[in-house]
């Protein structure tokens, strides 16, 4: 029991670093947005407009 309790220690360390490196990598490589500047999204230009 012991056993299983220090891997699931360990797996639980691991996926929080996972998770701490993907945010920083989502924060260093992602849009930084600006105050006031209008959010772009993204649409096809011959789509309906249901409006």
């Amino acid at each position: 029991m012991k056993r299983v309790a220090t891997w699931l220690f360990y797996a639980v360390g691991a996926l929080a670093i996972a998770y701490l490196a993907l945010y920083a990598y989502a924060m260093f490589s992602g849009q930084h947005l600006v105050p006031g500047e209008p959010i772009r999204i993204f649409r096809n230009p011959d789509a309906p407009d249901y409006s």
